[in-house]
């Protein structure tokens, strides 16, 4: 812990109740702010209407000096922007925040009608009249100004302490499907903030409610000696002279590890698990510079799978209709054959009766005539079933060949299906892109029209999962471009501002140069003036020593005279021209300085950003949020 220098026109040391920050601003008190030693149980006291205190946390930020500030090394989690991980895309959680949002404003009495349906998409005007409602809890005098809310907004939430950015733009779009999920959950973030302000106001303990000061908190603190013990000693040394408490510092520090109970060897794993994962997050940005353009190749991907996944469905489906088809096709002609078999078998038989019933009787005339007229009609029978069947089997061939064409297109089909999957490496089984499924398809006609259908389960659902991963893989990284791209234009606002100055800055040197031209131009017109009236003079003088020798010592006298002016005049204007340019060189000094100083803040502007984004990806955000959820789940089982 180390003391920052503050002696700004000072020479002594200050009282600790000077140093105190006055804050008057009781109407802008938040939890975070009015009561956050109540819900830590660390406050010094109660905060009186006229002269509130500023809450000092034990984890947070305390004033010393004269505009210094004092910093534990226990400092607050920092201002960086954190990935919100609430799963703002999906619709259950959203509804289910609007219905806590709904729920809370008819409980507490709100003006105006309020439904779910009217919270799925409300204007911006119904946005400020909730957002006043649930904030005047918080400060009941407050009210929204008529103008630049949307600056007004994302100002209160930010002090507040709430941790994830809200955009000027979102003001504007309150109701649009990608602005609402992140209106709706800040505002039941603030919905959560008032109950537990309200809680923290009913049960607020303080040092005059006679509580132990040996006793302990639900999260294991000791209940406040431990902070007082270790103000007390840094305060003393403070005031003796000292700039460091590195011994408090261990001391404290070793007490929090035997309350916490904390692991030597647990903090050894967990920091060897960091270690692998910044490994891991080194080795993925590096694929990613190796293959800058995966999601635009995953996203074509994607693409040409799905158009293929549709065509294939289609197709299964028309082969599957067709099979379908031709299947009671060949069942009718199957039938037909057994019938007209019979049918023949039935006439030989009779043949064979009526050729044994021949043999063994005499016939007479009018029988042989039946005989032959039966035969005969008979035989004309035989020939139609004879064409029958010829017909019969040429539309079998028919069919025949028809299956073979089908067949044989389903085999080309099956081979660019084949071709692509290789393509796209998703076969054979041990295939980079196949994840252990197996993608192939063997087609066997003799298995029977239901021998395609297998397939459909066993490719439809690891084909849709690597679809819905590859579908990931880009909303992750639209995600990451649109914080970049918030952060590219903060840096071009910046930019456009120190623009625009320096723009100012050449339209002033150019006035001064203008201008210096302009006195120099005035200082040759009176040079040349004074020379023409010296010629003038000149000429008079001569008519003078030929004309009237009397007035000649007059005359040159007032040669003289004018002489002398002209060389004042001279002297005069010579040092204008002079001081205006060394003016001008100086001023063009000056903006050439500022706009070099402007460059490097700008290129530091840039290294500082891009530095604070490696720091942002290499951040261990799931530890941290982790961290904050378990105490939060501690505190509000506390209360």
């Amino acid at each position: 812990m180390r003391r920052s220098s503050s002696t700004a026109g000072t020479s002594g040391r200050q009282s600790m109740m000077a140093l105190r920050v006055q804050d008057n601003k009781m109407g802008l008190q938040t939890p975070q702010m009015k009561d956050r030693g109540t819900f830590g149980k660390l406050s010094m006291s109660k905060p009186t209407p006229g002269t509130s205190e500023r809450k000092v946390s034990f984890f947070g930020k305390r004033t010393s000096g004269a505009g210094g500030s004092r910093n534990s090394q226990y400092g607050v989690f920092g201002t960086e922007k954190i990935k919100d991980p609430r799963p703002l895309h999906d619709k259950a959680f959203i509804q289910q925040c609007i219905k806590q949002l709904c729920e809370f404003l008819v409980e507490n009495g709100y003006a105006h009608n309020v439904s779910m349906k009217s919270l799925q998409s409300p204007s911006v005007k119904d946005f400020l009249k909730i957002f006043t409602f649930i904030y005047g809890f918080l400060c009941p005098s407050y009210e929204l100004p008529d103008s630049k809310f949307e600056e007004e907004i994302p100002r209160v939430f930010k002090e507040l302490g709430y941790p994830f950015p809200l955009s000027k733009s979102s003001m504007y779009t309150v109701g649009a499907p990608h602005t609402w999920p992140q209106i709706v959950t800040a505002l039941v973030w603030l919905i959560d903030c008032v109950k537990l302000y309200g809680a923290m106001r009913e049960n607020a303990p303080s040092f005059d409610d006679g509580q132990s000061w040996g006793g302990e908190t639900d999260d294991g603190i000791v209940h406040n000696k431990l902070f007082m013990d270790y103000s007390v000693k840094c305060y003393e040394l403070f005031m003796k002279g000292r700039d460091t408490f590195e011994e408090v510092d261990a001391e404290v520090q070793s007490k929090l590890k035997d309350l916490f109970n904390i692991d030597e060897f647990q903090i050894e794993g967990l920091a060897a698990d960091n270690r692998r994962l910044h490994e891991e997050i080194a080795r993925l940005e590096k694929e990613k510079e190796s293959e800058p353009d995966r999601r635009v190749s995953l996203r074509n991907l994607k693409s040409s799978l799905q158009a293929d996944v549709q065509k294939y469905q289609a197709y299964l489906a028309n082969l599957e209709s067709h099979i379908a088809i031709l299947d009671q096709k060949m069942e009718g002609v199957n039938e037909e054959v057994e019938t007209t078999e019979m049918e023949v078998e039935a006439m030989k038989q009779e043949n064979a009766r009526l050729q044994h019933i021949f043999d063994n009787q005499k016939y007479s005339v009018a029988d042989i005539e039946r005989i032959n007229h039966e035969r005969n009609e008979l035989q004309q029978t035989i020939n139609k079933l004879t064409r029958e069947v010829e017909a019969e089997e040429h539309q079998l061939w028919n069919e025949e060949l028809k299956y073979a064409r089908n067949k044989e297109a389903i085999e080309m089909q099956l081979a660019e299906y084949h071709k692509l999957a290789r393509k796209l490496k998703l076969i054979p089984v041990s295939a980079e892109n196949s994840k252990g499924h197996d993608f192939e398809i063997q087609f066997n006609p003799e298995a029977g029209p239901n021998c395609l259908v297998k397939y459909r389960t066993q490719i439809k659902a690891p084909l849709m999962e690597i679809i819905n991963q590859t579908e990931e893989e880009i909303r992750k990284a639209t995600q990451r471009k649109m914080t970049l791209e918030d952060t590219l234009e903060q840096v071009n606002v910046m930019v456009v501002d120190k623009k625009s100055s320096v723009k100012m800055l050449k339209e002033e040197a150019e006035k001064l140069d203008d201008l210096y031209h302009h006195k120099l131009k005035e200082a040759e017109d009176e040079e040349q003036k004074c020379a023409n009236e010296l010629e003038l003079l000149e000429k008079h003088k001569q008519l003078l020593e030929s004309g009237v020798n009397e007035g000649l010592s007059e005359a040159t006298k007032e040669l003289h005279d004018l002489q002398r002016q002209y060389q004042v005049v001279m002297q005069t204007t010579t040092e204008e021209s002079r001081k205006a340019g060394d003016n001008l060189n100086r001023l063009l000094e000056v903006v050439a300085t500022h706009v070099v100083s402007i460059e490097k803040y700008l290129d530091e502007q840039n290294v500082k950003i891009d530095r604070d984004y490696e720091e942002f990806m290499s951040e261990d955000l799931l530890s941290i949020l982790t961290r904050i959820l378990d105490s939060y789940k501690k505190k509000a089982e506390s209360l």
